[in-house]
């Protein structure tokens, strides 16, 4: 089964997936000429602004819904496991994708936007959406989007919960020594209380966490870095060399730091895949733009904030190496049921032990918890849109309600069995999922980005008019584009009431 997984997952996150990834993102900050530079203000500035309504989530609460998302193991565990297979330069190369995935986020998260629905008093939207309404309502687009939606819901909603609940099993059995089937019963109590509430509740929750546990978080870096500034340059020197394969010692791996780096950049940053559009989409904005923006800078604060904290407090601590047998057997003795995978979190745990001896298992092990239990929370409203829009395809329109109870259960269950079984495989068949939804996506919004620039061009010109932020609005209409039936509600009633 292991063997078949592997050969699978090489053959999605092949070469061309990595180069793809860097393209689109290439591509995107081209055309909106450098964008993450140019509009870093306004980014700034939209994250504060909407507000939430009946209907949506606020631009902060989608933001954080968002980064709930994006900020998970990935960014303990898979920033570490990139810097122990890839060397240094893989953290390079997880800013580099942050960097031009800023620009792929900016144009699906407007697009999520743009051609989102109502659905039961909340709003909808993501890749199966953009892609059936986008490319005009064809028989093609609908089975573009179906097939999005039914590898996103096996993704998100039976491959990945596992990986995050396994690292935090344990991380928390490494830390406090509780048994991994407490730790399971835990975190399905917790998961059942959000999950059921829908995304408002999920919005809250997110809102609440993620600030606290991230500041946190990055404020541990900061204080190693500190401490430890007088390495600072010589870490920087070695990230560099190393990423371009001029350091000796990792001169022989430039491919796979370039990979790992891209690769585990794409899983925690998620930039592209295709999962950050469902929680932008929940966001009340008076322009699709608006929400691109404010997503543009959840994957900078993902990747060049979260994943450089643990990048440096591993790299300025020394706790790293790259892969070897002996790395291996150190792992397997400690935690002999679980492997390999588990490597992140062991060199995130020393690097703050280096600091604060006997400290970095605990520290670790509730920033795990927290970062990969609000992840949970956004797989699972991923999965519950994809389902919502999969059963309004497949059952002429009606919802149902035992399709996302079951949907539900499924995910607690998976996350109850991911806590108490090796991480090896989930990680593997997770990558997969991922890999998937990537490749769908990004053919999607490079085939959609003149519909971007469009939503992109019109905001920038009612800037430049003078027009305060909070007072420019949308009506796809004049720009020609079609499938927008919300906004073009939206416009009408705007223009009756004014």
């Amino acid at each position: 089964m292991e063997s078949i997984v592997s050969t699978i997952n090489s053959i999605v996150w092949s070469q061309a997936l990595v180069i793809t990834c860097l393209g689109v993102g290439i591509y995107f900050t081209l055309r909106t000429r450098f964008s993450q530079v140019r509009n870093l203000k306004e980014m700034v500035s939209l994250l504060f602004s909407g507000q939430k309504s009946e209907q949506g989530i606020s631009s902060f609460q989608g933001f954080c819904t968002a980064l709930a998302g994006r900020i998970g193991t990935g960014n303990i565990a898979g920033v570490a496991t990139a810097i122990a297979w890839g060397g240094p330069g893989a953290l390079f190369w997880m800013w580099a994708i942050a960097f031009l995935g800023a620009g792929s986020a900016f144009a699906e998260s407007t697009l999520g936007q743009l051609y989102k629905e109502e659905h039961e008093g909340e709003y909808r939207g993501g890749p199966a959406y953009y892609i059936e309404k986008g490319f005009g309502n064809t028989k093609f687009s609908k089975i573009y989007g179906i097939i999005f939606a039914i590898i996103t819901i096996i993704a998100v909603g039976i491959l990945l919960p596992g990986v995050q609940s396994n690292s935090i099993a344990v991380s928390v059995y490494n830390a406090l020594g509780l048994n991994v089937n407490i730790t399971a019963v835990i975190l399905v109590i917790l998961l059942a209380l959000i999950i059921f509430g829908g995304i408002k509740r999920i919005g809250s929750a997110a809102e609440f966490i993620v600030p606290f546990m991230g500041g946190a978080y990055i404020l541990m870096a900061l204080i190693i870095i500190i401490v430890n500034i007088s390495d600072l340059p010589g870490v920087l020197a070695l990230i560099f060399k190393s990423a371009f394969g001029s350091e000796a010692t990792f001169g022989g791996i430039l491919g796979s730091t370039i990979a790992w780096g891209v690769k585990r950049g794409v899983y925690s940053n998620e930039a592209g895949q295709g999962t950050g559009p469902h929680a932008s989409s929940a966001a009340e904005v008076s322009h699709p733009a608006k929400q691109g923006f404010v997503q543009a800078f959840s994957v900078y604060v993902d990747t060049l904030f979260v994943c450089s904290a643990t990048g440096f407090m591993i790299l300025m601590t020394g706790c790293y190496n790259t892969y070897n047998e002996g790395t291996q057997e150190i792992i397997v003795q400690n935690m002999p049921q679980y492997g390999i995978s588990d490597i992140g979190a062991v060199y995130t745990q020393e690097g703050v032990n280096t600091l604060i001896p006997g400290f970095g298992g605990a520290f670790v092990a509730i920033a795990l918890f927290f970062f990969a239990f609000t992840t949970l929370m956004a797989y699972y409203y991923i999965a519950e849109v994809n389902l919502t829009y999969l059963v309004k395809k497949l059952n002429q329109g009606k919802s149902s309600k035992i399709a996302t109870n079951l949907l539900r259960f499924t995910i607690l269950a998976m996350t109850a069995y991911g806590s108490i079984k090796s991480a090896a495989l989930a990680w593997a068949m997770g990558d997969i999922g991922v890999g998937l939804m990537a490749w769908l996506n990004l053919v999607a919004i490079v085939l959609l980005s003149n519909t971007v620039m469009k939503c992109f061009n019109d905001y920038e010109r009612q800037k430049k008019l003078g027009i305060p932020r909070d007072n420019i609005n949308f009506d796809p209409r004049p720009l020609g584009i079609k499938g927008a039936d919300f906004w073009e509600r939206k416009a009408d009633e705007i223009k009756s009431n004014s």
